[in-house]
């Protein structure tokens, strides 16, 4: 009888104790779900952006926040019907502050890789990020092949120059510098024809050159930016999704993109 007693006890035992860690197991994912709900309580939605990466992100002389992944999170703020609250943010914590719930968001040129896969969500991509060759508007260039014989300024071991070594003629006549200052300064010098360099540094020689009249030329590699969410908040994900189709159908993202870094979005991956 005993042991017929504590069995029946250590049986009850387990079966409270499965129905504790259910309820606990629930109440952990109805408050994982719970970032866009809080969002739209506090109208306040607290965003990760970059004021030390131009054009994506930077201050203005009033050190106002300004840039691209800037305007892409008021964006998003306008279409919740919430305030936005930037908080600045490095490459190297952009993603801490989004797991300590620092930011509800992080829009700061963040590229998708496996790695971060598994430690956050990401969003469609909003905006592309890529290294190309520019030139002046009046330089046909339709092709690599057209780039034979001219000179092109390109900061020595970045990216741009390992890919352009990839597909240019051979007979391009590189002018190699030691960092992107002196890239942009023998471009806008016109000490050469062409620059290879990346949409970040194009964007600001743009912004920062304009008689330079230079364009958009030719893509060399291609690597778009994503909204970083916390994990399983599916909800905020969706609406997030929702807000940039909207944005890239209407020719939203399109627009942002030719006004910072002289190029359309284009078709950006889901």
């Amino acid at each position: 009888m005993k042991s017929f007693l504590s069995a029946t006890l250590s049986t009850r035992r387990v079966a409270v104790l499965a129905l504790a860690s259910a309820t606990l197991l629930a109440a952990g994912a109805a408050q994982a779900q719970a970032a866009l709900d809080n969002i739209l309580k506090s109208k306040t939605l607290k965003v990760a952006v970059p004021t030390d990466y131009p054009p994506y992100g930077s201050v203005d002389r009033t050190m106002t926040p300004i840039g691209l992944d800037v305007e892409m999170a008021q964006l998003i703020a306008s279409k919740l019907g919430v305030k936005v609250e930037l908080v600045p943010v490095t490459s190297a914590n952009r993603i801490p502050y989004l797991q300590t719930k620092k930011a509800d968001l992080v829009i700061s040129t963040l590229g998708k890789n496996p790695e971060r896969e598994k430690v956050i969500d990401f969003s469609s991509a909003y905006a592309p990020f890529f290294q190309a060759v520019y030139a002046a508007k009046s330089m046909k260039l339709a092709s690599f092949a057209d780039m034979a014989g001219k000179t092109v300024a390109v900061t020595r071991g970045a990216m741009e120059d390992q890919e352009l070594n990839k597909v240019a003629p051979p007979n391009v006549d590189y002018r190699r510098f030691e960092d992107n200052n002196a890239t942009i300064a023998a471009f806008v010098a016109g000490q050469t024809q062409t620059i290879a360099t990346s949409a970040a540094v194009a964007g600001d020689m743009l912004a920062k050159n304009p008689k330079v009249s230079a364009e958009f030329k030719l893509l060399l590699k291609d690597s778009p930016c994503f909204v970083g969410i916390a994990k399983n908040e599916t909800a905020l994900k969706t609406r997030v999704n929702e807000i940039i189709a909207a944005a890239k159908k209407d020719g939203t993202l399109d627009a942002m993109s030719k006004k910072w870094l002289g190029k359309a979005a284009g078709d950006l991956p889901a």
